[in-house]
């Protein structure tokens, strides 16, 4: 496997070509697109994509390769070829496979040179880094604010910049955003408390609340001050709403 990018290799000489790609400058330009390539093989592969040589019949995405677009048509059939030998859980991909096997051996081949955080996946590795860097790559188009992943960029965008309510809940009208709302907002219908305290027996029905209670218990977590007063919240919506009062708005 290379360590760069997760894909796999049957020898080890093909590997050691591909990691080649990794090392050497990008002088291949896509005409249609801001990408760029190591090698005219590379940018004739891509350029499958713009002519759809290999396009999904389901959906209409358009891949470089059919081996790609092979392993993409099982998430429409939901085919799962490769079985983990532990647990028996099933994926469609063998890198996800190989990942996953480090979770029942306990390897976390990608370290941290910042700090003692280790990773089983080389991307997840790389978006730990932001953490270290400041860098926010993903920009929100309508305000301009940074996030150091996609999905947090897409949560924002739901969160602040939508009124849509698309998860109802089965016990009572309220609307939710997000499935990861609706599951904590049900907790309180059910009695359920499945986020559970790692130094004591305490029990919560929402991760706010363990996040709050690890924070004023336990000393695990961050504060959120008040510049002006200096008064200190667990939640950064709270201060927000409190800093308003301090600037006489009205939210």
């Amino acid at each position: 496997m290379c360590t760069a990018c997760n894909k796999c290799f049957r020898l080890k000489a093909h590997l050691n070509k591909h990691k080649q790609i990794h090392n050497e400058e990008k002088l291949y330009s896509c005409t249609q697109c801001e990408k760029s390539f190591t090698s005219q093989r590379y940018l004739n592969r891509h350029m499958n994509i713009h002519s759809s040589a290999y396009k999904c019949t389901e959906c209409g995405k358009c891949f470089a390769s059919n081996q790609l677009l092979t392993v993409h048509r099982r998430s429409h059939s939901g085919e799962k070829p490769f079985e983990c030998t532990v647990c028996s859980k099933r994926f469609s991909q063998l890198t996800s496979l190989i990942v996953h096997t480090r979770i029942h051996s306990g390897q976390r081949p990608y370290k941290c040179s910042e700090c003692d955080k280790a990773f089983f996946k080389s991307g997840d590795l790389n978006t730990h880094m932001r953490v270290h860097t400041g860098d926010k790559p993903y920009k929100c188009a309508q305000c301009d604010v940074g996030f150091t992943t996609a999905n947090n960029l897409q949560l924002h965008k739901r969160h602040v910049h939508s009124n849509r309510r698309p998860f109802d809940c089965s016990y009572c009208e309220k609307r939710f955003k997000s499935n990861g709302e609706l599951k904590q907002h049900v907790n309180t219908h059910t009695g359920a408390k499945p986020y559970s305290c790692r130094h004591c027996s305490e029990r919560f029905t929402q991760i706010i609340q363990l996040k709050s209670h690890l924070l004023r218990s336990h000393n695990e977590g961050s504060w959120f001050t008040c510049h002006i007063c200096q008064k200190k919240f667990t939640q950064s919506s709270s201060l927000r709403s409190h800093v308003r009062r301090h600037e006489g708005a009205k939210p």
